[in-house]
């Protein structure tokens, strides 16, 4: 059997980056990419990668996910994550959870466990019971995004999520986001990021998807689900990316992004926000690359 040569890609959210945080979207892109990149070259599996990945964006403040999470109506950090594979349709999802340092971790060994979406306390006790990294609630709040709160600042660098797809050597496709919401949402929403089909889908006959942006918009349209419809019917994952786009932009107000692998390994993305981060990594490469924007 031929093995496949990985792939991966992450993005750090569809959203307006400022000058003054382009230089932290790129680095923390390719940190992530890097640290996914370190287990695919090892032959691990795409949802180790996908995982590991994921760990950095929710440990880096510059993202809105982990420790950079937004803060809702409560002054609260809720987290929401969810992971799917493409060879047997496996997913996990928690939702509105707090004390988490890592909430893609809980994620996938959900899905390893038995596919569903944990919400609240069901989920904290599972990541509890299941020996994953927990913290006191508070140590998830990020000074900046308390300020803001504390302020009722306008956020404009704050994406709605953080995701990656992966494609590894067995030819296993896995999508993941993570996200910390909207600021100032009201105490237990959800939004797009935990919904499989909406946030993220993973099929291995066609492709992985992981989206970004506005929740509320992206759930309607199924829009991860739709991308990777698109990659079934043939279409190159760039303009699948963008037809998914087009297709929320024409039936709903709000921004959103995606990214995309099909099971070539092909690479795609769109997005109808000023800026999004993205950064992927592939053997044909010497080094990731990493954009804000797309030419």
């Amino acid at each position: 059997m031929n093995s496949t040569k990985p792939v991966i890609i992450v993005h750090g959210g569809a959203k307006t980056i400022s000058p003054d945080k382009a230089a932290a979207n790129h680095a923390g892109c390719v940190a992530a990419v890097e640290a996914g990149w370190k287990v695919l070259r090892a032959r691990g599996s795409a949802a180790a990668a996908v995982e590991a990945a994921i760990c950095v964006l929710e440990s880096d403040p510059t993202f809105n996910a982990g420790f950079g999470s937004t803060l809702n109506s409560d002054g609260e950090v809720e987290v929401d994550a969810a992971i799917m594979e493409g060879a047997n349709l496996g997913w996990g999802a928690v939702a509105a959870i707090q004390g988490v340092r890592h909430p893609i971790s809980a994620a996938r060994t959900i899905m390893e466990e038995k596919p569903r979406l944990l919400v609240a306390r069901s989920g904290e006790r599972f990541a509890l019971e299941h020996g994953l990294e927990m913290c006191p609630k508070n140590e998830l709040i990020n000074e900046e995004q308390y300020q803001e709160w504390k302020e009722e600042a306008e956020v404009l660098d704050r994406p709605n999520t953080v995701g990656c797809v992966a494609l590894d050597s067995n030819g296993n496709l896995v999508a993941g986001t993570s996200t910390g919401g909207v600021s100032g949402q009201p105490q237990g929403r959800v939004g797009d990021s935990a919904l499989v089909g909406s946030g993220l889908y993973a099929d291995n006959t066609m492709g992985a998807c992981s989206t970004t942006g506005d929740g509320e918009s992206i759930v309607p349209v199924v829009l991860a689900k739709t991308a990777v419809d698109a990659l079934g019917a043939g279409t190159h994952p760039d303009e699948a990316a963008q037809q998914a786009i087009k297709m929320l932009v024409s039936r709903v107000e709000g921004e959103a992004g995606c990214i995309l692998l099909d099971r070539e390994g092909r690479i795609g993305w769109a997005y109808n926000s000023q800026d999004m981060a993205v950064a992927y990594m592939s053997e044909d490469l010497q080094q990731p690359l990493s954009f804000t924007y797309k030419e």
